[in-house]
């Protein structure tokens, strides 16, 4: 036995006992031998240069979306659906959260499926599938020959210091992470779901993540997938400063291809050309199109591994104890695999496309007026609002987690049509029937929750209509 093959044996052995598919663990051990050779997966901005122009999608002609209404009969919709939302303190599938309307996530991706005709497929984690499925049993429409979902991998943390498995008697489940959405490929192989997806002749397939409300299927945009015969297309928008760390779009030097750059692969000497949104323009929505005739083959060719890009991921086993044993969480990027698709395209979008919903600031937001619910079940900004999105900072303190938020919204949320930006400081209950106009700030000093009702919404309404312009108000008890 090589040392490498010694090495390797107790994550084999691990992951074997685990049932995991083996063409999982041959991945697993193609990014471990980088791990151990020292690769970080570092792309260097000497070996990229920043992409300047892309074709519009709000510029595609229109028959186009007549060309895409005539794929829609081989185009299958899958959502990643793997997160647990726990940074809102949720312990089941985030896309169960009722989002709009009265509606979770979850709905209002089945409603636009079968608007749409087209079947949907999610990539439950674990922990997500029994109560994903479980909701879609109230959409019986949508079973039929093709599977509801398939079920990602999960890989083992790796020590820091001895590049070991971990061992966390304390709890066990801790020492095994997602390996990154990047898994979608080998998953869809492992899983059966790309030879199923072709055998009833599926060819395109339109991928995102499920918290992703901007995410609509655009009948354009899979006209011009399809159209020009794209292996693979990333949608990006426009990066602004709210961007600045997230991951960009760029050419690699060397054969002008595609890549994608997220910020733990950027050296930290290249911090400030990373950021520098000037340079670098575009970031991936994560909205992906992947022709599945031409995944089966480069899959084939590359003996089921795509060889994407690793992310050493940093952290601790117990990502609530940060005195807890240092680990790497061994990761690959989904967007990644432009860089491996010859041909290869990335289109750029509206930023109503990236609409995630990250935060209870986001949740705010999309319960209020200020979004609307569309007949085809697509969430969008009021047309009032035209593109004007509403910034909504509520103090972590207090409205981080689901169950802080909901108890001080018990009448719902209030109008934010007419608002352009709330803050609130403090521990603030909302009553029925406010509405919020311009810019408003809410502080509350005092340790008591403070009530603000329609009297001081009144009040508030009166300081700004007699300054007559956009002015932050402060309510202090």
């Amino acid at each position: 036995m090589s040392d490498f093959d010694q090495r390797f044996f107790p994550f084999q052995t691990r992951m074997q006992a685990e049932a995991l598919p083996e063409l999982f663990i041959e991945t697993f051990r193609h990014y471990y031998a980088q791990l151990l050779a020292g690769e970080t997966g570092a792309i260097p901005e000497e070996e990229i240069e920043p992409v300047q122009d892309l074709p519009d999608a709000g510029q595609l002609p229109g028959d186009l979306a007549r060309a895409g209404e005539k794929h829609l009969a081989r185009t299958v919709f899958i959502k990643l659906n793997g997160g647990l939302g726990t940074s809102m303190g949720l312990e089941k599938a985030k896309s169960l959260l009722p989002v709009k309307n009265g509606l979770t996530f979850l709905d209002i991706i089945a409603r636009h499926a079968l608007h749409h005709g087209i079947p949907l497929v999610l990539m439950n984690s674990f922990n997500t599938r029994a109560d994903s499925l479980a909701l879609l049993r109230n959409y019986p429409d949508l079973i039929g020959d093709i599977p509801l979902d398939f079920v990602q991998n999960k890989a083992p943390k790796v020590r820091q210091d001895t590049l070991e498995p971990v061992s966390w008697p304390a709890n066990p489940a801790l020492e095994w992470a997602p390996p990154g959405h990047g898994d979608i490929y080998t998953a869809l192989v492992t899983s059966g779901m790309l030879e199923i997806l072709l055998a009833h002749g599926y060819e395109y397939a339109f991928v995102s993540n499920s918290d992703n409300l901007g995410a609509a299927l655009d009948t354009a945009i899979l006209g011009y997938f399809a159209e020009n015969r794209l292996p693979f297309m990333m949608e990006v928008a426009d990066r602004t400063e709210a961007d600045r760390k997230g991951g960009h779009l760029a050419r690699r030097q060397s054969d002008n291809q595609l890549i994608l750059r997220e910020s733990a692969q950027c050296p930290d000497e290249d911090k400030a050309a990373f950021q520098d949104i000037s340079r670098h323009r575009y970031f991936n929505t994560n909205n992906l199109w992947f022709h599945l005739p031409t995944l089966k083959r480069v899959m084939a060719q590359r003996n089921g591994i795509l060889g994407l890009p690793m992310i050493r991921n940093s952290k601790t086993v117990d990502p609530r104890d940060p005195d807890s044993t240092p680990v790497y969480q061994v990761e690959t990027a989904m967007g990644s695999a432009i860089a491996v698709f010859e041909g290869a395209r990335a289109l750029r979008v509206p930023r109503s496309r990236f609409s995630p919903v990250k935060t209870t600031n986001e949740l705010l937001a999309v319960r209020s007026d200020a979004f609307i619910l569309t007949d085809d079940y697509r969430v969008m900004l009021h047309p009032q609002r035209a593109d004007r999105t509403v910034v909504v900072d509520l103090d972590p303190n207090f409205y981080k987690l689901i169950d802080q938020f909901d108890v001080r919204f018990p009448y719902g949320p209030p109008s934010l049509l007419h608002c352009d930006r709330l803050v609130v400081r403090g521990d603030v209950v909302f009553g029925k029937g406010i509405a919020m106009e311009g810019e408003v700030e809410i502080i509350n000093e005092d340790l008591d929750p403070y009530i603000f009702d329609e009297t001081q919404a009144e009040l508030w309404l009166g300081h700004h209509h007699d300054h007559d312009h956009d002015s932050d108000f402060f309510l202090q008890p």
